[in-house]
């Protein structure tokens, strides 16, 4: 009774944790529009556009952390306290660093989300992507099935091995994963039933903080998952210069 009672005042946690994040969803789907035409080398680029945006948005704070550190490792072991004062700015601008990624990223989720859906789309429905072939692209074919490169063009296949077997990509998020992705993104816990597709959900948020470029951890309950995941999962993020590794 009194747990009607407190919904009918407060109303349902899941639908209004949706309700919130709804927004969000609706301008990855408008962000999606102007993508589908695009090459797959222009889809590359926009990747490219929102690092370089994100660069910006700390890049005061990041020069004048690395000035402070070129400032300390000048100072000899005698000076220490002009060092610890030198660190304790550090600190704080890297206060700041964060704040400004907190922010810049809360604004480029929704075309980084639409970027990471359309790839999988392409993946899933037209086989080997053409791309204009990069440094990583040529890396990556040496040693892996995922790619061959002809001349200066590169073809990223839909199937490839993942943990010893092969995996054909045939999955493009929903909006059930875009819900998680927001939710993980902000540090909240998205519980999602057997078959909803976590695995896919972690690309998401796993990719737009890639993008700030200080890395991401992705934890899971055993070496084999992780090494899995990573193979299965890790050309949506590769495809878009980014580099992945497992840590067993």
């Amino acid at each position: 009774m009194l747990a009607k009672l407190f919904k009918a005042f407060v109303g349902d946690k899941s639908a209004n944790d949706i309700k919130e994040v709804q927004p969000v969803v609706d301008r990855v789907k408008e962000a999606e529009k102007s993508l589908g035409n695009l090459s797959a080398d222009d889809l590359r680029s926009r990747s490219s556009d929102l690092r370089e945006r994100i660069r910006k948005h700390v890049a005061s704070e990041l020069d004048q952390i690395d000035q402070l550190h070129a400032q300390a490792a000048e100072l000899p072991l005698s000076q220490l306290d002009q060092k610890e004062a030198l660190f304790e700015q550090i600190d704080a601008l890297e206060l700041q660093v964060n704040e400004g990624l907190e922010e810049v990223l809360e604004e480029v989720m929704p075309e980084a989300f639409a970027l990471v859906k359309e790839t999988a789309r392409r993946f899933s429905a037209e086989g080997d992507v053409e791309v204009t072939a990069t440094e990583l692209d040529r890396e990556i074919a040496a040693s892996r099935d995922l790619v061959r490169v002809e001349g200066d063009k590169a073809f990223w296949a839909k199937s490839w091995t993942a943990a010893g077997s092969e995996v054909t990509w045939d999955m493009v998020h929903y909006d059930v994963q875009l819900i998680g992705g927001v939710a993980l993104h902000r540090g909240k816990v998205a519980e999602m039933q057997t078959g909803e597709g976590k695995t896919l959900v972690a690309t998401l948020p796993v990719f737009l903080n890639a993008l700030a470029g200080r890395g991401v951890h992705v934890v899971t309950v055993n070496d084999y998952l992780a090494r899995r995941d990573a193979e299965w999962m890790g050309p949506l993020y590769e495809f878009h210069g980014l580099t992945v590794d497992c840590i067993d």
